[in-house]
């Protein structure tokens, strides 16, 4: 069902995660399909919860330099 090589590449990252491929296939739908209906709208650095996780602060879009980055040196 997979290419060849796309099914190398998930079994590898499978045995990185020490998961079985099934259910790195399905977390990986399910990430993807969630974020189909939550990514929709909305801004997405805010969306991103890699770059930010939980509530968003109100004075985000004057201070973003200082969310992303850190206080100035």
């Amino acid at each position: 069902m997979l290419p060849e090589s796309l099914h190398e590449r998930a079994l590898r990252r499978a045995q990185e995660k020490g998961v079985s491929l099934g259910k790195l296939i399905r977390d990986s739908l399910t990430l993807s399909l969630l974020g189909e209906r939550v990514g929709s709208g909305g801004d997405s650095l805010l969306r991103d919860e890699a770059v930010y996780r939980g509530a968003a602060p109100k004075d985000t879009a004057q201070e973003h330099d200082r969310y992303l980055y850190g206080e100035p040196e």
